[in-house]
C-alpha cells in the first residue's frame, strides 16, 4: 500500500509539473514572469471539475488526461476526436452507443483544453468581427461552435470540460479544423458582472416603438431602449460591404395568445454580430440606445443598434415603460401604420399567374440524418424531409463544417415545399434570409470521409442561387444533374475540384455542361434579390414563396447505362412473331425466314427516353479498333461523327474534348442466329441460338457542345479506366520535327498481312489492323522553333513530285477517322531531331510492288508516338488544286460491261441491308473446314446521279476482311463509296464489292422521322423510256388474261416438293416435317398505253384471284394432298403443259376462276421492274407483227411486253373501272 501511495504521489507531481509548464507556455503572457496565481487557479478549476462528477476513483487529479494547446491540435491531431473530462469508460460507451446506431462515434481522447473565448479572428481590428466564435491561446486560434452563448463569456479564460475537434479534410490542406464545445465552459477566473445601464431601465414596447418610428424628427435627441419577446430572427447576412442580421421583438403576450404587433431591429455593428449566437426565439430581451436609420433605396425607416447598444435579458422588475406623451410633450394621434410597402409590377403579376403553388411558412426542430450534397447545402431531416440551406447561404458558411448526421437544428420561419418535381420526391424545408437556422445539438458521429470531396464547388452553387436566381425545384435538379455528371467524370477523368471549381471569369466545367438547359429554364438576368426587402417587407416575398412543379428536363446517364438501356429496348422490341408481316412470312422457307431475322437495327432518339437523355463523354480515338469513342467512368461507346451534313470530322484537336449532345441517334444493330423450322414456331424462343448486338451513337458536331478539358487531363498518365487518351507530350520545352503532306487517297481499315517478323522471331505472322494513305509531301522537314515551325529543309530537287505512301498500323490506326482526301496534314514526330526521319528508305514495305502500284516513290510507316495536325490549305503554297466535289463515276461507266475500268465511285442512299448467311455445308465436309463459304453483307443502294430522274438501284457486297461493316451503313443513310470493284453477274447484272482500296464516308445519317414517299402513279408506256422510268411505281390497269398459275407445298427445310404431307427429298431425312405453301401467277395487264406481264407470288396471288383470307386458306389446303397444281392457259406465249388433268375438280375450278370477271377486272397495281436497272444487256427492240382486220392484213411494230413484279394489288374504285381513259369520258 505504501509503495502504491508513493507511486501515485510521484505521478501527481509529474502531472503538476507538466501542467505548470503548459500553463506558462500557452496561457501566460509571453513577456511576463511565471504567474503562480494563474497556474494555481487553472489547476484548481481542473480539480474542481474532475471531482464534481464523483467518478474520480480516488484520484484528486485527472492523471490520465494531458493538456493540449491549439497548436498541438492543429499540427498533431489529424483524426476527429472528443474529450469529456471525468467521464468513465462506461459513460463514454453509453454515449457512443447511441451514435453508433447510424454511424461511427467520435473516438475519445483524454485531453484538457483551455483557452479564451472570443469573437475576434486573431489580432485584427474590431471592425473585422463577423459573428464567429474562436478559442485562443498563446499558440494559435481555432474557430468553434457553441450551443448557448452567454455574452459575458467573451474575453474570458475557460476550461472546456466537453468538446470535440474536427481537423480539416485531407483534400482541403489549406483549411483549418474547428472545435465543437459541448458543455458549459468553466471559467478560470470568476466572471465579472457588467453593471449595464442604471435600473429601472426606461423602455418602449413594440407597439409604441412602431408608432414612434414615424416621428423621426422627435428622435434626434433621444436613443430609446426597446423591450419585448424575440419573435423572429433572420439569417446572418454577410455581404461584401457589410454584415448584419435583423431581429423582431413582439409584445409580451402570454403563451398561446395571438401575437400582437412587432418591431424589427437591424444589428450591423461588427462587435454586436455575435449576438446572433446568443439570441433564442421566445425569450425576452432589452436592446438599449437604439436609433432610427433609413435604408438606402427604400423610403421607410427602421430601428438599428448603435455602437453603445447592449443586449440584456428582460427582467420585469428592472424595466419601466416609457410614457411617450410625456416624453414628447404631446400625444401621438396618428393611426396605426400600414404594413411596409410592397413593390410590384406587371412582370410580377404575370409570374404570379404562372406559379401554381404557395409554400408554407413554419418552424421546425429536427435531426440531420443524411448529408445528400454538402457543397450544395442539401441534407436529410428525420429520414423523411429534405433540407436546403443554400437560399440563406450566408449563414450556411458557418454551419457547413458541423453539419453531419446527428446534428440537431431549430429552423425558424422556414418554407415547406411539397411536390417540387425534378426528381425530388420528398417534401423540402428551405429557409430564406428571413428565417434562421439555429444549432441545438452537436453530432456524436465522425464525418463521412467518402462525401468530403463533394464539398468543393461551393462558389458554383452560390452563383446558381444568387446570380442565376434559380428557384428551389430547378436548383435541386441542377444539384442532382451535377452529381450525375461527377459520377460520370470523376475522379479518373477529372478531379472533383476541376469539375466544380468556379469563378466569374472561369466558369466551372459542370456549369458549362448545364448551360444550354439553364439558358432555357432560367435565362441569365441581372441579380435582383434584395436582402433588406426579403427580411423586412410585408407581405413577405422571397424566391421560396411561390414555386411550380418541375418536369425533369433531362438526365445524363453513364455511357454504360445508356448502352444497356438501348440494348434492353432493342431486344424488348424484337419479337420474331411480329417482326415480319404475316401474309408474307407464312410462305417463307426455314432458310429464308432465318435469313430475314439475321440482321435488324433500331434507332433510338433522346425523346424516346423519359426524361430525355443527354449524351456526354470524352472523345478519344481507339488505337485498337481505329474508331472514335466517347468515354466516361463507366466505359466507352463507339461513335460516328460528322461536322455537319456531308462534312466528315478531320481535325484531331477534338481528341480529349468533352462532348455534350442533346440530338443524337443511338443505334443498336441486332444479329440473330436462329433455326426456326417455319413461321408457326416464331413464338418459341428456344429456336434462337445466339443474340448479339452492336451499339454506337452518331451525331453532328454542329449540334453538340464541345468543351476543352482542363490541362491536367491531357497530360495525365494512361490509366486502366481511361486508356488511349491523347499521347503525353514531353515536359519542358517542346522539341520535334514535322512535315506537311497532301492526302489524295485513303484505303480501307482492315487486317493485312504485310508485317513479316524477323528470321529469329518464333512468332507466326498474323494479320494486323492497318490502312494506307497516299499523297504528296509539301516541302521539306521543319523543326520546332518556340511555339511555331521553322522553314522547310529541302534535300534534293524540291520541285520533284514527291509522292509518298504512309502506312498506319498498331496504335497509329487511331488517326483513321480524321484522315480524308483533299486535306493537308502535318505529320509531327516529337523528340530530338533525327536526320532524314521522313525520307525514303527509313521505313520500307515488304516489297516494292505496292509502291509501284500506287505510283509512289517512298514508303513510310507512321510511328506510334507521332501525331497529326490539320492545316489550312489556303496558307500553304504549292498545294494541288482541290475539287471540293467528291469524284464519281458516270452512270454510263457504272452500268457498262467494260471490265477494264472496274473501280467505280459514287454517292448513294442505302435502301436495305441484309446479312447473307453461309450456305449449309455438304454432309461430307468436316467440321471447321475452310471449304465452307464465309458470310457477307448485302446492301442495296439508290445511286445519286444527275443523268436520270429516277435513281438506279445497285447491290453492294461486303465480305471477308471487311467484316463487320463500318459504322453507319444503315437504311436511309447517304454514303460516298470510292473505288468499289464493279462486277457483272452471270445474269448480266452489275454489282459492286468492297476491296482493300475502297474508301467509304457517311455523308448523312438516316432521317429521324421516316416519311413514307408515295410511289409515282404512271402509265405503263412510260416504262418504255429506259433510264427515265422509275424502278417502282403504281399503275391503274385491267387484267386481260392469266398466263399461268402454280400452287405447291414444299419442305421448309430443303424446299423439296411435299406429297401427301411427306418430303420427297432423296437422301438424308429433314430434321422437322414442316411444310409451307408457295404460289405464283403470271398475268397480262394493260392500261390503254401498253401491255405488261406481271408476276405475283405467294400472298399476292390471293389478291390477284380476288380471294378472301379464309377462301385462300381453304384453297391451299386442297392443294396439300397432290402437293402441286400448275396450270398453263392457252394464249399468246402460253405453253400447253399442265400438271393436273383438266377434268379434275380442283383444276377445273381454277381454270374457271381465272376466266371469270372476278379475276379479269380493273385493279390498281403497285409494282417494280422485274429487270433490274443494273442489267447491262440491251432491251429487246420492237418487232414486226402481222394483224388481220377482217380480210385486210396489217403489219406494225409492237413493243416487247414489259416484265413486272407485283408489290401489291388494290381494288379499283368503281368510277375508274373504265381504265386510264375514264377521266376523259
Amino acid at each position: 500500500m505504501a509503495a502504491s501511495r508513493a507511486q501515485a504521489l510521484g505521478s501527481e507531481q509529474t502531472w503538476l509539473e507538466a501542467a505548470q509548464a503548459f500553463i506558462q507556455e500557452t496561457l501566460c503572457p509571453a513577456d511576463q514572469e511565471p504567474n503562480v496565481q494563474l497556474t494555481q487557479l487553472v489547476i484548481d478549476c481542473v480539480k474542481t471539475t474532475w471531482l464534481s462528477q464523483g467518478r474520480n476513483q480516488g484520484f484528486i487529479l485527472p492523471l490520465s488526461y494531458s493538456f493540449v494547446s491549439v497548436r498541438d491540435l492543429r499540427s498533431h491531431q489529424h483524426l476527429p476526436c472528443c474529450s469529456h473530462l471525468s467521464w468513465s469508460s462506461t459513460a463514454y460507451q453509453a454515449w457512443a452507443q447511441e451514435a453508433g446506431l447510424s454511424g461511427t462515434p467520435l473516438p475519445r481522447e483524454r485531453l484538457l483544453l483551455l483557452g479564451t473565448l472570443t469573437d475576434l479572428p486573431g489580432d485584427v481590428e474590431q471592425k473585422c468581427r463577423n459573428g464567429s466564435l474562436y478559442v485562443k491561446d498563446n499558440t494559435g486560434i481555432l474557430a468553434c461552435e457553441l450551443i448557448d452563448l452567454d455574452l459575458s463569456w467573451l474575453g474570458h479564460l475557460f476550461l472546456f470540460p466537453s468538446w470535440s475537434y474536427l481537423p480539416p479534410a485531407r483534400w482541403n490542406s489549406s483549411g483549418d479544423g474547428h472545435l465543437e464545445l459541448w458543455g458549459v465552459p468553466v471559467p478560470v477566473f470568476p466572471l465579472t458582472i457588467s453593471t449595464g445601464p442604471p435600473t429601472p431601465i426606461p423602455v418602449l414596447y413594440p407597439e409604441a416603438a412602431s408608432r414612434l418610428l414615424r416621428h423621426s424628427s422627435k428622435l434626434r435627441v433621444m436613443q430609446p431602449n426597446l423591450a419585448g419577446k424575440l419573435v423572429r430572427l433572420s439569417a446572418l447576412v454577410k455581404s461584401q460591404k457589410k454584415s448584419y442580421f435583423v431581429l423582431s421583438l413582439g409584445e409580451l403576450s402570454p403563451a398561446g395568445s395571438p401575437a400582437g404587433s412587432h418591431v424589427s431591429i437591424i444589428v450591423q455593428v461588427p462587435a454586436q454580430l455575435v449576438w446572433h449566437r446568443a439570441l433564442w426565439p421566445g425569450r425576452a430581451y432589452v436592446l438599449t440606445e437604439l436609433r432610427v436609420s433609413k435604408i438606402r433605396g427604400h423610403h421607410y425607416r427602421v430601428w438599428t443598434t448603435s455602437p453603445s447598444s447592449h443586449l440584456l435579458p428582460l427582467k420585469p422588475e428592472c424595466v419601466q415603460e416609457l410614457d411617450l406623451d410625456l416624453e414628447l410633450g404631446g400625444p401621438l394621434l396618428e393611426a396605426d401604420p400600414k404594413p411596409l410597402p410592397r413593390t410590384s409590377n406587371i412582370k410580377d403579376e404575370k409570374e404570379q399567374k404562372d406559379l401554381v403553388r404557395d409554400s408554407t411558412l413554419l418552424s421546425y426542430m429536427g435531426t440531420v440524418t443524411g448529408v445528400l450534397n454538402q457543397s450544395a447545402g442539401i441534407y436529410e431531416l428525420d429520414g423523411q424531409l429534405g433540407l436546403c440551406l443554400s437560399f440563406s447561404c450566408q449563414q450556411f458558411h458557418g454551419l457547413r463544417r458541423v453539419m453531419r448526421p446527428g446534428v440537431c437544428l431549430e429552423l425558424q420561419d422556414v418554407h415547406l415545399l411539397q411536390s417540387v418535381g425534378g426528381g425530388t420526391r420528398r417534401p423540402v424545408l428551405a429557409p430564406c434570409l428571413r428565417g434562421a437556422v439555429l444549432l441545438r445539438g452537436f453530432s456524436r458521429q465522425k464525418p463521412d470521409t467518402q462525401s468530403l470531396p463533394q464539398a468543393s464547388g461551393a462558389s458554383l452553387y452560390e452563383q446558381l442561387v444568387w446570380e442565376r436566381e434559380l428557384g428551389l425545384p430547378l436548383y435541386l435538379w441542377v444539384t442532382k444533374a451535377l452529381e450525375e455528371l461527377a459520377c460520370k467524370l470523376c475522379p479518373h477523368v477529372l478531379r472533383h475540384h476541376q469539375f466544380l471549381q468556379h469563378s466569374s471569369k472561369n466558369p466551372s466545367l459542370g456549369l458549362q455542361i448545364l448551360a444550354p438547359n439553364l439558358d432555357v429554364l432560367a435565362p441569365p438576368c441581372v441579380p435582383s434579390r434584395n436582402a433588406h426587402k426579403e427580411i423586412l417587407e410585408e407581405p413577405h416575398r422571397c424566391p421560396l414563396q411561390k414555386y411550380a412543379r418541375l418536369q425533369t428536363p433531362c438526365t445524363f446517364p453513364t455511357l454504360a447505362a445508356l448502352k444497356e438501356e438501348g440494348q434492353r429496348k432493342a431486344w424488348a422490341s424484337f419479337d420474331p412473331k411480329t417482326f415480319l408481316p404475316f401474309p408474307e412470312v407464312s410462305h417463307l422457307t426455314s432458310c429464308q425466314l432465318n435469313q430475314r431475322l439475321a440482321w435488324s437495327w433500331l434507332c433510338l432518339l433522346p425523346s424516346t427516353f423519359h426524361p430525355s437523355q443527354v449524351l456526354l463523354g470524352v472523345l478519344v480515338a481507339s488505337s485498337h479498333k481505329g474508331c472514335l469513342q466517347l468515354r466516361d467512368q463507366s466505359g466507352s461507346l463507339p461513335c460516328l461523327l460528322l461536322s455537319k451534313h456531308s462534312q466528315p470530322i478531320s481535325d484531331p484537336r477534338f481528341i480529349g474534348c468533352l462532348v455534350r449532345a442533346e440530338r443524337f441517334q443511338l443505334v443498336i444493330e441486332r444479329t440473330v442466329r436462329s433455326n426456326f423450322p417455319s413461321w408457326k414456331e416464331l413464338s418459341t424462343a428456344g429456336f434462337i441460338q445466339e443474340q448479339r448486338s452492336r451499339v454506337y451513337v452518331q451525331f453532328f458536331l454542329a449540334d453538340a457542345l464541345v468543351l476543352q478539358m482542363p490541362r491536367p487531363f491531357l497530360y495525365s498518365s494512361t490509366s486502366s479506366t481511361l486508356p488511349e487518351t491523347e499521347p503525353t507530350l514531353p515536359k519542358g520545352p517542346h522539341i520535334g520535327q514535322s512535315r506537311l503532306f497532301f492526302l489524295s487517297h485513303k484505303e480501307a481499315l482492315m487486317k493485312r498481312n504485310f508485317c513479316v517478323p524477323s528470321v529469329a522471331s518464333p512468332e507466326v505472322p498474323r494479320p494486323t489492323l492497318s490502312f494506307y494513305i497516299s499523297g504528296n509531301w509539301l516541302g521539306g522537314t521543319q523543326r520546332k522553333e518556340g511555339t511555331g515551325w521553322g522553314p522547310p529543309e529541302f534535300k534534293g530537287d524540291e520541285h520533284k513530285d514527291q509522292k509518298v505512301l504512309l502506312i498506319f498500323t498498331g496504335p497509329s490506326v487511331r488517326w483513321f477517322e480524321f484522315l480524308h482526301p483533299g486535306q493537308v496534314y502535318r505529320l509531327v514526330a516529337p523528340g530530338p531531331p533525327t536526320p532524314v526521319l521522313f525520307e525514303e528508305g527509313v521505313s520500307s514495305c515488304t516489297s516494292q510492288r505496292p509502291l509501284e502500284l500506287a505510283g509512289c516513290t517512298s514508303c513510310l510507316t507512321v510511328q506510334d508516338e507521332w501525331t497529326l495536325e490539320l492545316e489550312s490549305s489556303q496558307d500553304i503554297p504549292d498545294v494541288p488544286s482541290i475539287n471540293k466535289a467528291l469524284p464519281a463515276s458516270s452512270l454510263t461507266d457504272l452500268l457498262s460491261d467494260n471490265v477494264t475500268d472496274s473501280l467505280v465511285s459514287f454517292s448513294a442512299e442505302i435502301l436495305s441491308r441484309t446479312l447473307c448467311e453461309p450456305l449449309p455445308a455438304p454432309f461430307w465436309t468436316k467440321p471447321g473446314s475452310t471449304e465452307a463459304r464465309k458470310g457477307c453483307v448485302k446492301i442495296t443502294v439508290a445511286v445519286e446521279t444527275a443523268d436520270c430522274e429516277f435513281s438506279p438501284h445497285l447491290d453492294i457486297y461486303i465480305e471477308g476482311p471487311h467484316l463487320p461493316p463500318p459504322l453507319g451503313l444503315l437504311p436511309g443513310a447517304r454514303v460516298y463509296f470510292n473505288q468499289l470493284e464493279k462486277r457483272v453477274s452471270r445474269s448480266h447484272n452489275v454489282y459492286c464489292c468492297f476491296r482493300s482500296s475502297t474508301y467509304m464516308q457517311v455523308l448523312s445519317f438516316p432521317p429521324e422521322t421516316t416519311v413514307s414517299v408515295p410511289l409515282p402513279h404512271i402509265y405503263l408506256a412510260e416504262l418504255l423510256q429506259g433510264g427515265q422510268a422509275p424502278f417502282q411505281a403504281i399503275a391503274s390497269c385491267h387484267i386481260v388474261s392469266v398466263f399461268s398459275l402454280q400452287l405447291l407445298w414444299v419442305c421448309a427445310h430443303c424446299t423439296s416438293l411435299s406429297l401427301q404431307g411427306r418430303c420427297t427429298h432423296q437422301g438424308s431425312i429433314c430434321p422437322t416435317p414442316t411444310f409451307v405453301s408457295q404460289a405464283s401467277i403470271r398475268l397480262l395487264v394493260e392500261d390503254g398505253t401498253a401491255e405488261a406481264v406481271v408476276t405475283c407470288r405467294n400472298h399476292h396471288v390471293a389478291a390477284a384471284l380476288g380471294l378472301c383470307p379464309s377462301e385462300w386458306t381453304s384453297l391451299l389446303e386442297f392443294v396439300r394432298g397432290p402437293g402441286r397444281v400448275a396450270l398453263q392457259f392457252i394464249g399468246p406465249g402460253a405453253q400447253p403443259e399442265s400438271s393436273a388433268k383438266s377434268d379434275e375438280p380442283l383444276a377445273l375450278f381454277l381454270r374457271t376462276l381465272c376466266t371469270t370477271l372476278s379475276v379479269l377486272r380493273p385493279i390498281v397495281l403497285s409494282f417494280e421492274l422485274e429487270r433490274k436497272p443494273s442489267k447491262i444487256i440491251p432491251l429487246e427492240p420492237p418487232r414486226l407483227q402481222r394483224f388481220h382486220c377482217g380480210e385486210l392484213p396489217l403489219l406494225t411494230h409492237v413493243n416487247p411486253r414489259i416484265q413486272l413484279s407485283c408489290l401489291s394489288i388494290q381494288e379499283a374504285e368503281h368510277s375508274s373501272s373504265l381504265g386510264v381513259f375514264a377521266s376523259s369520258c
